[in-house]
C-alpha cells in the first residue's frame, strides 16, 4: 500500500506537506513510503508495523528526530545510510526487522557506527562508551546497491504532478508575457519549487503565484515597459466597470495598444 498525500494531510490535519511535523501511521500495511521526499520538516514520525523495505524517501527529511521502525521489512541495515544525513535523529526504534539478524550486539555495534548522534536505540539509551566501541566493533554500511539517488527535477514529483505544478504555471505564464514584450526568458530557478496542490487548493495558489510573477517581471522593467503596463493595468481596471459587451471591446483594443508598443 502506498502513503498518499491526501492521507498523511487527513492524519496530521495539515494543509499541506511542509507543515507536517508529526506522523503516526501505526500499522497501516505501508509498502511505499516515497510521499516522504515532499515532507522534509517531519520530527516525529512512527511507521511500526507495517511492510516496508526502503528508507530512501526518508534521506531528505533533515528535520526528524524521532523515527519508529518497529516490525517491518527492512532486509539490510546498508539501508541505515539513507539516515546519515539526518543528523538531528535522536531516537531510533528498528527492533523485529530482518535487518537486525541474530546476533544483536554485532547489530547494535552496527547502527551506532552508522548512527553516532542517536541518544537511544530500540528504547535504550545510548552510552558515550557504546559510541566509541561501536567504531571498532561495528561495520561500515554502504548504500544498497540499485539506489536511485539522482534528484528528479520536479522535486520528487511525477510527471503528470509536475504539470500541476504552480511553479511550473507561474514560469509559463510569465515566460509566455516576457516574449511578448520582446524580452528573455527566465530560467527555472528563478521560481520556487512546490508540491503539487489539491484540486481545491489549486485556484487560490494559482491567483498568488501570477501575482509573484507579475511583480518578478516589473524588476527587470526599464521605463518604457514600466509605462505599458500601467496603460494595459488602467485600461484592465477600468474594463471591470463596464458592461461584458463593452469589455470585450476593450479587450480587443487592449490587444491591438499592445501590438502597437
Amino acid at each position: 500500500m502506498k502513503l498518499t498525500r491526501q492521507q498523511v494531510l487527513a492524519k496530521a490535519k495539515a494543509s499541506d506537506l511542509e507543515s507536517v511535523k508529526k506522523l503516526n501511521c501505526w500499522g497501516c500495511n505501508l509498502t511505499d513510503i516515497s510521499i516522504f521526499s515532499q515532507i522534509p520538516n517531519i520530527k516525529v514520525l512512527t511507521l511500526s508495523a507495517n511492510s516496508i523495505s526502503s528508507l530512501a524517501p526518508l534521506a531528505q527529511c533533515l528535520s526528524l528526530c524521532e523515527l519508529y521502525l518497529w516490525r517491518n521489512m527492512i532486509p539490510s541495515l546498508s539501508e541505515l545510510s539513507h539516515l546519515q544525513p539526518l543528523t538531528h535523529l535522536k531516537v531510533l526504534w528498528l527492533a523485529e526487522n530482518p535487518c537486525c539478524g541474530t546476533e544483536s550486539n554485532k547489530y547494535r555495534m552496527t547502527v551506532l557506527r552508522t548512527l553516532p548522534h542517536l541518544h537511544r536505540l530500540d528504547n535504550q539509551v545510548v552510552t558515550n562508551e557504546e559510541v566509541n566501541l561501536a567504531v571498532t566493533e561495528g561495520d561500515v554500511v554502504t548504500t544498497p546497491p540499485g539506489t536511485n539517488q539522482t534528484q528528479l527535477p520536479t522535486n520528487g514529483l511525477s510527471e503528470a504532478e509536475a504539470g500541476n505544478d504552480p511553479g511550473n504555471y507561474n514560469m509559463e505564464e510569465t515566460n509566455k508575457i516576457r516574449e511578448e514584450l520582446g524580452m528573455k526568458p527566465l530560467s527555472r530557478d528563478k521560481f520556487p519549487s512546490l508540491s503539487s496542490p489539491s484540486t481545491k487548493e489549486s485556484k487560490s495558489l494559482r491567483k498568488t503565484h501570477t501575482l509573484d510573477a507579475v511583480l518578478l517581471l516589473l524588476g527587470d522593467m526599464d521605463r518604457e515597459e514600466l509605462h505599458v503596463v500601467l496603460t494595459a493595468t488602467q485600461n484592465r481596471l477600468q474594463a471591470f466597470t463596464l458592461h461584458p459587451e463593452t469589455l470585450k471591446d476593450s479587450l480587443l483594443t487592449h490587444k491591438t495598444v499592445d501590438a502597437q508598443h
